[in-house]
């Protein structure tokens, strides 16, 4: 199973509706674990030693932390960056709990920056 964790200020929304899709779902958010007010860089370490996948609506500075973990050599397990207004299910649209458990579609963003960090 995939174990996730959510940013500071991923919708509480989607949290919910996750976890009433799938209530056995592995998911803590930063609060839960002391990391509110903390840093990017910090969340992503955090998520990295503890293999956790973070969930983000953060495009403006998450993808770029992750890929310069990855570029300097550091542990990521993952990040999913999702549209704040995303519906938990809407007719027409894989909700994002089928995202979630489509284990490949996890490294989408991770193994794009792995590869063009590995380009010379």
């Amino acid at each position: 199973m995939l174990r996730l964790l959510s940013d500071e200020n991923f919708n509480g929304d989607i949290v919910r509706g996750l976890f009433l899709r799938q209530p056995d779902l592995d998911l803590l958010r930063v609060q839960d674990v002391g990391l509110r007010k903390v840093d990017d860089p910090a969340i992503l370490d955090w998520a990295a030693s503890n293999g956790r996948i973070l969930l983000t609506h953060d495009r403006a500075t998450m993808p770029d932390f992750a890929y310069e973990r990855l570029s300097q050599g550091q542990q990521m397990s993952g990040l999913f960056v999702i549209n704040d207004r995303m519906p938990v299910s809407r007719p027409g649209t894989w909700p994002i709990t089928m995202v979630l458990r489509k284990t490949l579609s996890v490294n989408f963003v991770v193994s794009s920056r792995r590869n063009a960090a590995k380009q010379p």
